[in-house]
C-alpha cells in the first residue's frame, strides 16, 4: 500500500507517562496470528484498554473523549523495549497515531517505526514534563509536528527540535520505504554500474570483468 509523504500537522495528543512500555504491552503476543499490517488498531494496549469481558476501560487514555482525534502519543522513557515485533508499530498507527514522543526509544522499535511511517521523536525530559502539564490543564491542548524542520511547537508556543537519521527523514518525507527508495534509484544504480564495470572480489580489491 502506498505510503503518503509525512507532512507537517497539528494535533491534540494523549499522554501515557509510563517508563519501559514494551511491545508485548502494546500488542500482546497471543494476538500475533497474522502478518497483515491492517486491523491492529483496536488491539493497541489491549490489556490496559479493555476489561476481561471486552468492555473499554473509560479511564484509559485511548478510550477518553477526544482521544480518537489525537495523532501524537507522549510516553515515558525507553518506549518500545522488548521483542522486535513490527505489530506494535502497526497497532499504534492503526489507532491513528503518527508520532510518538519520548525521552528514549528502544533501538529496534525506532527502526521499525521509521520503516513503517511512524515518527519517533526523542526529546529532553523537560519537554515531556511541559507536555504532561499542558495536557493536565487542557485535554484538547495541541502540538505541531514539522519533520522537515525537525521541530515540535508545544502548546506554550515554545519550539523544541529533535534529531533524526537523514535517510529515514528522506524516506518519511517522500513516502517511501528502503526498497522503494532503491527501486526509485534503479536508473542511477545502472548508470553507476556501467561507468564502473569492475567487481569487488572476496578480498575486497577491484577485479576486471
Amino acid at each position: 500500500m502506498p505510503r503518503p509523504p509525512f507532512e507537517p500537522f497539528t494535533s491534540s495528543y494523549v499522554v501515557l507517562p509510563v517508563d519501559d512500555i514494551d511491545t508485548d504491552q502494546i500488542t500482546p503476543a497471543r494476538f500475533l496470528t497474522s502478518t497483515q499490517r491492517s486491523g491492529w488498531g483496536e488491539l493497541a494496549f489491549h490489556d490496559w484498554r479493555y476489561e476481561a469481558d471486552g468492555a473499554p476501560k473509560p479511564n484509559f487514555i485511548l478510550n477518553r473523549p477526544g482521544a480518537a482525534e489525537a495523532k501524537v502519543l507522549v510516553a515515558g522513557r525507553n518506549f518500545g523495549c522488548g521483542s522486535s515485533r513490527e505489530h506494535a508499530v502497526w497497532a499504534l498507527m492503526g489507532a491513528g497515531l503518527r508520532c510518538i514522543i519520548s525521552t528514549r526509544f528502544a533501538d529496534i522499535f525506532r527502526g521499525n517505526a521509521l520503516g513503517n511511517g511512524l515518527l519517533p521523536v526523542e526529546v529532553e525530559p523537560g519537554t515531556i514534563v511541559e507536555l504532561v502539564r499542558y495536557a493536565d490543564r487542557d485535554p484538547a491542548a495541541r502540538i505541531a509536528i514539522d519533520l522537515s524542520a525537525q521541530a515540535l511547537t508545544l502548546p506554550s508556543g515554545r519550539v523544541a527540535t529533535f534529531a533524526i537519521n537523514a535517510f529515514a527523514k528522506h524516506c518519511l518525507l517522500h513516502g517511501v520505504d528502503e526498497l522503494e527508495f532503491l527501486l526509485g534509484a534503479a536508473n542511477e544504480i545502472e548508470e553507476y554500474e556501467m561507468r564502473n564495470p569492475g567487481r569487488v572480489n572476496t578480498r575486497g580489491s577491484r577485479a576486471a570483468t
